[in-house]
């Protein structure tokens, strides 16, 4: 049973993810330097790799909070929420804020993307607690 509340958080955090790049896609694009055609829209072949690795991310970082919530004893939907935020907020964000100083990546790149990473934390640790 525990493996299907993973997969279900995973599908929430993911979810979460295309609704949010969906929304700051313009932004994210300039902030991460994609090359565009003439409407805007990336250059590239269109590969759903970067969706199945995405996705596979999200299975492993919800299982790991899964591990990590059920050793910390962290067994509420409100406990689970802030476990995930924390994580998110202090774990995730500032080593990718670090990889993108050191690549010289634009700011706001790792604003759109920490917010990416602070909610879908936080979704995450909520789906686990809450089954």
């Amino acid at each position: 049973m525990e493996f299907l509340n993973v997969i279900a958080a995973a599908v929430a955090a993911f979810a979460f993810g295309a609704v949010w790049y969906m929304s700051m896609s313009t932004s994210w694009i300039a902030a991460a330097g994609i090359p565009v055609d003439a409407n805007g829209k990336p250059q590239g072949n269109g590969s759903m790799m970067p969706f199945v690795v995405g996705f596979l991310a999200m299975v492993l970082v919800a299982g790991m909070m899964r591990h990590l919530l059920g050793a910390s004893g962290v067994a509420t939907v409100t406990g689970g929420a802030i476990a995930g935020f924390g994580i998110g907020a202090f774990l995730i964000t500032p080593w990718v804020a670090m990889n993108y100083a050191f690549a010289m990546r634009k700011p706001g790149l790792t604003v759109i993307d920490g917010v990416n990473s602070v909610v879908g934390c936080t979704i995450i640790g909520t789906v686990l607690n809450a089954f």
